[in-house]
């Protein structure tokens, strides 16, 4: 019998009571618009990013919870102790009560978002309410059972770090081979560069302003939040609203998001339908100049990074930048050839970070899966004390021992 085993039987052997968020902790938000952030601040300032900012001025100056309020990253979470500072859209928890602060963390990772999805209100910009979170149900079982839960799970977390770090650091050499190339040096061996705006050398277009109209199952639908698996999309529209579109992606075009995490690119490889709301811009570059691997990977580089946040609207939330804008950056380019080389180099390095069947990602990816099937299962046992489905891989046998 696991240690969890005992202490459900001990002290809970006929399950727990549930309570609101609103009557474990408290619950706040900030005052500060997002433009009141400073580089270089000596507090961290959150906002509806999932990364704090800085500021030179704190409001709070405890252990809490914050969970970004509005926008694509509604329902994020982070954690914080010490002073800091908050966006007016940010929720501040604190003042935790019944509850250790790393069980309800590793809670609201489980359920928070499904409820927030499920009740949030729908508009434009999609957003929370502070009765929506004061009415969340939380299981508290006794302390003891809250605290062996946390050192289980945080087991998993704390390998699921280590790996993420060795793939960080994988990835920043990654960059510097990519900004290397990109600043072409020897592989030009004697060859020019040119400099263009990007509306000289290519065709941009912006998706839907009209909020999408969900389905189960139509035309995949292209946002921020999918930037990075275009054809993994759970988000479907009608082929009515699809057909309302004056612009409908080809392959070798290329999507850019211009909201939030402005400049991420994915090319387009397929021959399918494809919606993409107003977040996105859509790319066309005149391949006869400009090869669009080649332009993905500039966008995304130091140098590409330096060109758009010039024109990037970073006072806006979320921060922003006009089409306009984008096709006022300038893209410096070898011949096509050179172009063709580099992209196919860079293709590789990039494999190598993020192939997910390869490596260290497919070692991450499985790791977060293991934490997030004994999260779910740990949290249901402590609930109901319904006995956990065991997993059968090695290493899980392995880290599961803790549990004993």
């Amino acid at each position: 019998m696991s240690r969890l085993d005992e202490l459900i039987q001990e002290l809970c052997p006929n399950g727990v009571e549930y309570k609101e968020l609103g009557e474990i902790c408290e619950i706040t938000t900030g005052k500060l618009n997002a433009n009141e952030k400073i580089d270089d601040g000596l507090y961290p300032f959150f906002t509806c990013d999932k990364l704090p900012f800085r500021i030179n001025k704190y409001a709070f100056n405890t252990s809490a919870i914050l969970i970004s309020g509005n926008g694509s990253q509604v329902g994020h979470l982070n954690s914080y102790e010490g002073k800091f500072n908050a966006y007016q859209r940010t929720y501040v928890l604190y003042e935790f009560k019944f509850v250790e602060k790393q069980y309800l963390l590793h809670y609201m990772r489980s359920y928070l978002k499904p409820y927030i999805i499920l009740n949030c209100k729908k508009g434009s910009v999609p957003y929370i309410t502070l009765p929506m979170l004061e009415n969340f149900k939380i299981p508290i079982p006794p302390l003891p059972i809250q605290r062996e839960i946390v050192r289980i799970l945080d087991s998993f977390t704390e390998l699921t770090a280590e790996l993420t770090a060795e793939l960080t650091a994988r990835k920043k050499q990654y960059e510097f081979y990519r900004d290397e190339l990109l600043s072409f040096g020897e592989i030009i061996k004697g060859g020019s560069t040119q400099s263009s705006k990007l509306c000289e050398i290519a065709l941009i277009y912006d998706g839907t302003h009209k909020t999408p109209n969900y389905k189960n199952s139509g035309i995949p639908f292209i946002s921020v939040e999918n930037i990075n698996d275009i054809y993994g999309s759970k988000k479907f529209i009608s082929k009515e609203d699809y057909d309302l579109y004056k612009i409908t992606p080809q392959i070798n075009d290329l999507f850019m998001t211009r909201i939030g995490s402005v400049g991420k690119c994915a090319i387009v490889t397929k021959n399918v339908d494809l919606a993409y709301y107003v977040s996105l811009a859509l790319i066309r570059p005149n391949n006869k100049i400009i090869d669009t691997g080649y332009l993905k990977y500039y966008i995304e580089s130091v140098s590409g990074t330096k060109e758009l946040s010039k024109r990037t609207l970073h006072n806006a939330v979320p921060i922003k930048i006009n089409k306009e804008d984008i096709g006022k950056i300038k893209i410096t380019y070898p011949s096509l050839d050179i172009q063709k080389k580099i992209a196919s180099t860079l293709d590789n390095f990039d494999a190598i970070c993020s192939d997910l069947n390869i490596g260290l990602p497919a070692e991450i990816e499985a790791r977060q899966k293991q934490y997030e099937y004994y999260r779910d299962a740990l949290l249901t046992y402590a609930a109901t004390g319904k006995i956990i489905p065991r997993q059968t891989d090695r290493q899980t046998d392995r880290q599961t021992s803790m549990m004993r």
